[in-house]
């Protein structure tokens, strides 16, 4: 419970653009983990340690990403970035789902857990980079973590990441709407010359 509000707190913060969300998404990250393994559930743990890992990279990307306003440039992909994404997802996610079912200890459901890991992965990498994308990446994940958290009894996460889903629809909408109210940066033309 403690970690799922703290991730709902993430939401939140990230989608207000905080600096504070990847502090709190590594928190979050740390507590779910503990949890999910004692559950034996290692997609859904694998996931909370790249949560905890790119929390820590996402944190100096944004830091670095900053304006001289002090605001979080955010944007688009252009559409090699979204090919370079999805294809990420897509290879990771059969590769990795590969190797869990030759090692069957480290999953009970390999191609729900690789796809899990590897989407929060993709997510983290374009929310890390200032993309819109990343909410419908974790739009597609969610649509396979909620049901897997009911089935193996997880259910107050289950509910958790309904909430997750009205939230993620409302920032999609937020920073879709700020990468058309953000200024390009003004083009500085030498004295003399046109336009």
């Amino acid at each position: 419970m403690v970690g799922n509000l703290l991730g709902l707190g993430a939401l939140a913060l990230g989608w207000r653009r905080s600096m504070l969300t990847w502090p709190v998404q590594l928190l979050s990250g740390l507590v779910l983990f503990g949890a999910f393994a004692a559950g034996h559930l290692s997609g859904s743990a694998g996931k909370q340690l790249i949560v905890v890992v790119m929390s820590l990279w996402g944190w100096t990307q944004w830091q670095r990403g900053r304006r001289g306003d002090g605001e979080l440039r955010i944007r688009f992909a252009g559409w090699t970035e979204r090919a370079a994404l999805v294809a990420a997802a897509g290879v990771g996610t059969v590769v990795l789902a590969e190797v869990f079912k030759a090692y069957p200890w480290m999953s009970w459901s390999p191609w729900a857990d690789a796809y899990i890991f590897v989407g929060t992965l993709v997510a983290m990498v374009a929310q890390a980079r200032g993309l819109v994308e990343f909410w419908f990446a974790w739009l597609a994940v969610d649509l396979v973590g909620v049901p897997l958290n009911f089935a193996n009894g997880y259910a107050f996460s289950g509910y958790v990441y309904i909430v997750y889903f009205v939230l993620v629809i409302a920032g999609m909408r937020s920073w879709w709407l700020r990468t058309r109210n953000q200024q390009p940066p003004a083009t500085i033309v030498p004295k003399g010359a046109t336009a």
